[in-house]
């Protein structure tokens, strides 16, 4: 068994300084070993495209304004995104036993951008007839994300594309199995996903890098 499975699994059952400290060897050989598959994962992502600097999170939560005060996080998670201005979009890596995944797109669009996305979904299906796409459909199914209750302010909630409209967040998911991300190919298969998402990516880079006569703004 790996000790990142091995070292979290524990940690779940003993989420306190006191086991942490007295297990501290583990944790370092199980975070120098999950720092191992996200600097792959990057470094195979990087000869397909020009990436932002990769984050390693730490493990420390912080519990300043959470009724949880675990001291620690039960994963291990990294993210980078697409060299900006020119390219948009981020990613993120999960591992945590039995709930590994990757998250690709938006997880929070700053207002303008928001709003620029929303603007061209209202006058444009392009981004409806992407994301109906068999391929997209088949890796990732439908795109997920936090919504807004109604229609947002300035769009008819009567619009044909009212459920793309209220999108907060434009996010995939793919899970993998503990046994995937640990096998030595699991970098490959992460670019793999990703690149089924290349007309999405795509398509939002557009939107964002020009104005609405789509006159480019870098």
């Amino acid at each position: 068994m790996s000790e990142i499975v091995k070292f979290l699994k524990k940690l779940q059952k003993n989420n306190n300084r006191e086991w942490f400290t007295a297990h501290k060897p583990e944790f370092d050989t199980a975070k120098a070993e999950a720092d191992l598959i996200f600097n792959k994962i990057y470094q195979e992502l990087s000869k397909k495209e020009e990436l932002e600097p990769l984050k390693i999170y730490r493990i420390y939560r912080d519990v300043r304004f959470s009724h949880d005060k675990t001291p620690y996080k039960s994963h291990f998670s990294a993210q980078t995104g697409r060299k900006k201005p020119h390219h948009r979009g981020g990613y993120y890596f999960h591992i945590q036993p039995d709930h590994c995944f990757i998250g690709i797109g938006f997880w929070g669009p700053e207002r303008d951008d928001l709003l620029r996305i929303r603007k061209d979904i209202e006058a444009s299906d392009e981004l409806e007839k992407i994301l109906q796409s068999k391929s997209i459909q088949k890796e990732f199914g439908e795109m997920q994300g936090e919504e807004v209750k109604s229609a947002p302010k300035g769009f008819s909630k009567e619009h044909e594309r009212i459920e793309l409209l209220r999108k907060k967040q434009y996010l995939f998911i793919k899970n993998f199995t503990d046994d995937e991300v640990l096998a030595h190919d699991f970098p490959q298969k992460v670019v793999k996903s990703i690149q089924v998402l290349q007309p999405f990516l795509d398509y939002m880079t557009e939107v964002l890098t020009t104005d609405e006569n789509g006159q480019p703004l870098y």
